[in-house]
């Protein structure tokens, strides 16, 4: 018996921890994704291919705080000093004790605000100085992680404002943080989301001092003039547009002191007539000196995005093996289900990237870029265009709805402008990649990423912007409609009508589930994934409450009063208006809710980054029913990231049957899974407590129609296995 024991200590000292588990960057999670480098990757082996099928919830935390059918939690928590830090449905902070799920403390920041989507926080020590550092509507918090309470020397009694350092036309925009920043010495660097309307703040990226909760630095994603890549724009087109934002996250090289900094596209998304160039530092991977925020290169992956194509997760910053030579470079997924890989001191390519001529746009004002750049190498992971062959076949029903559709609709090639005759997106919006980001190995130099491979269809739509003669009475109703279409219409429709398989609710009637009251307050401070629009004056919003409503007794001329404000306000709108709008994120289904296209729906890839060849792909996620009439698995939908270990496992959520899966990494054969109380939709965190290695992965469901939840799960394997005594 005293040698078994001996014999088990021992292979939890090499098998685990290889030895000296202090020497180990992986032992815990500390950091969002796991490391600075955002490489989503355990060094734990105590759950490996051998015993995975074992694996056990180990503690259910529920936060109480679920909101509505809507609600969701997409942290990624972290881990130190064995306490677990992550976020609540309703962005409240909680401290738990890992290795049983017990709650140590919880921080409500208590604000007027509507709950959004977080996606981690960030730990910051300096001796027994400890913070987390995270952020709840538009505002930065200290917390302090032993106690739970404001560092009132941050900021101001412990917080401070998201929007400092964005200049003064973005104090009444709508500026959030959906993904954590990183802690490079005593700086905290951070980006932002903003809206992808024509109003959009800047999505410019900045340090504080995550002692004082001062602005150190702050880079401009639009540069101004003087800057480097002003001349990519109109002149001035930083006093009025917008985005360009590091919403996926920012990923730090230490030893170097260089943050890598994934931008999305400007706003408005989908014409830039008003931002005619390539727009820089817009869909750019960004190397900037983290100490003084000086650019230091940058790769452009769209040139004058009209297609919404940011890119949407951290890069991995790898170590990989190139023409036999080792070499740091960054790898960055991107929505098209490309790879670009790149030098880390450099920003070249280590694969070709070839610049090929894609179509001109036919929408009037807009200058689309006459090409864009396609990587040769790796090969893309998710399918690039929605053929006629490519049409499901999952019944002959099926087939036939969706080719009467296809054929009316623009499609092919990436890269095809949006029109009003209707385009069609493949990847859709939402991926290829997604903000679940990739897991890199670098023991083997692979990377895995799941992608979703679903088509959606947008028609641009014309406004009528011309308000006529301004010295001419206006309605509350024809304001307000105005309103609605330049700023809600791309969510909820141009007829109201809303979209609920992408969780927009229809505004037709609204008089009959709201009071006018209860609408103004969502309008100003936002709901769900609804953004707030607290930058919207008093009369703007009752004019776009006109419309909604449909309130006759305003709507009638002679009950308005003084048409002052009615026309000033009409050339507000004017000001600041684009030509079109969209009918809103349609993902394209067949007549049963299912995919148009053939499956594969979702997809787990990895992909050999020395070689640049795509090692395996399987199928990510099932429909039950579908498998039942003898459809082989197609895979779902999935939002949530991957972490590969060493015990050569890939754990992985993400998909819409709600289920946490295991795969092999070296074969993609799927070892083990366990259905959740709600959707995963979030990247799972690895990490051990007492020689014990644990999974958890947030549960909070809510999208793709799933229902909500407020659970955190953590598994392990049974205690029998891990007895030392």
């Amino acid at each position: 018996m005293i040698i078994c024991r001996f014999i088990l200590v021992i292979w939890f000292c090499v098998g685990i921890f290889g030895c000296d588990s202090k020497q180990d960057p992986h032992k815990s999670w500390g950091t969002y994704q796991g490391d600075p480098g955002s490489n989503q990757y355990s060094s734990l082996n105590q759950i490996n291919k051998g015993n995975v099928d074992q694996l056990e919830i180990s503690w259910v935390y529920q936060t109480g705080d679920n909101l509505h059918k809507q609600s969701q939690i997409q942290c990624n928590p972290i881990i130190v000093d064995d306490i677990l830090y992550a976020t609540s449905p309703t962005i409240k902070l909680i401290a738990l004790r890992a290795a049983t799920g017990e709650l140590l403390w919880e921080f409500d920041p208590a604000l007027d605000f509507s709950p959004h989507v977080n996606r981690g926080v960030t730990y910051w020590e300096s001796g027994n100085d400890k913070r987390i550092l995270f952020t709840a509507g538009s505002l930065l918090f200290a917390i302090n992680a032993i106690t739970g309470k404001p560092v009132v020397s941050f900021g101001t009694e412990g917080v401070t404002s998201l929007k400092a350092g964005l200049g003064a036309r973005a104090a009444d925009l709508f500026v959030i943080s959906t993904s954590p920043g990183v802690i490079y010495k005593n700086l905290y660097i951070i980006g932002t989301r903003v809206s992808e309307n024509a109003d959009a703040a800047p999505g410019y990226i900045r340090a504080f001092n995550a002692r004082t909760g001062a602005v150190e630095w702050v880079f401009h994603t639009i540069p101004k003039p003087s800057e480097y890549g002003y001349e990519t724009w109109p002149k001035d087109a930083y006093r009025k547009i917008g985005g360009a934002n590091a919403w996926a996250g920012i990923s730090l090289d230490v030893a170097r002191g260089v943050v890598y900094a994934p931008t999305g596209s400007a706003s408005f998304d989908f014409w830039g007539g008003n931002r005619k160039g390539s727009n820089l530092f817009a869909n750019c991977i960004i190397a900037i000196d983290a100490e003084n925020g000086q650019r230091l290169w940058h790769y452009q992956t769209i040139h004058h995005d009209l297609w919404d194509r940011d890119l949407p997760a951290t890069p991995n910053l790898v170590t990989v093996t190139h023409n036999g030579v080792k070499i740091d470079a960054v790898a960055q997924v991107t929505k098209s289900g490309y790879v670009f890989l790149l030098d880390r001191d450099t920003g070249k390519p280590l694969f070709t990237v070839e610049e090929r001529p894609v179509k001109k746009s036919d929408l009037k004002g807009e200058e689309a870029w006459p090409t864009q750049p396609f990587p040769v190498k790796p090969p893309p992971f998710a399918r690039q265009h929605f053929s006629e062959e490519e049409i499901t076949d999952i019944s002959p029903e099926a087939h036939e709805y969706v080719k009467t559709i296809w054929t009316t609709t623009k499609t092919g090639e990436q890269f095809i402008p949006p029109s009003k005759e209707g385009t069609m997106y493949f990847p859709g919006f939402d991926g290829g990649a997604e903000w679940g980001g990739a897991s890199y190995d670098s023991n083997a130099g692979v990377l895995y990423v799941n992608a979703n491979e679903m088509p959606w269809i947008q028609h641009m739509v014309e406004l009528e912007l011309d308000m006529g003669n301004q010295s001419e009475p206006k309605t509350m109703k024809n304001v307000g409609e105005k309103v609605y279409k330049t700023n809600c219409a791309i969510c909820h429709g141009q007829s109201r009508q809303g979209n609920t398989a992408s969780t927009y609710p229809p505004l037709l009637s609204l008089n009959k589930r709201l009071t006018r009251e209860t609408a103004m307050a969502i309008i100003e401070k936002g709901k769900g994934f609804m953004p707030s629009y607290n930058q919207f004056s008093n009369e703007k919003i009752n004019a776009l409450l006109a419309y909604l409503f449909d309130d006759n007794v305003q709507n009638t001329q002679e009950n308005i009063g003084d048409q002052n404000w009615l026309n000033d306000l009409s050339k507000d709108l004017l000001e600041f208006a684009i030509p079109y709008s969209h009918t809103g994120y349609n993902r394209f289904f067949d007549q049963e809710g299912f995919p148009a296209v053939k499956p594969p729906w979702g997809t787990l890839n990895a992909i050999d980054l020395n070689k640049g060849e795509i090692l395996w792909q399987v199928p990510l996620g099932e429909f039950e029913e579908l498998t039942e009439r003898g459809i082989p698995q197609t895979g779902t939908e999935n939002y949530g990231g991957p972490v590969a270990t060493a015990g050569g496992l890939i754990f992985i959520a993400a998909s819409k049957d709600e289920y946490i899966r295991a795969f092999d990494k070296d074969t993609g054969a799927e070892l083990w899974k366990h259905k959740l109380p709600a959707g995963g939709y979030a990247t799972p965190s690895v990490f051990a407590v007492d020689r014990r290695q644990y999974v958890v992965i947030a549960c909070g469901g809510g999208k793709m129609g799933t229902a909500p939840g407020d659970y955190y799960v953590a598994f392990s394997l049974p205690q029998v296995h891990l007895d030392t005594e």
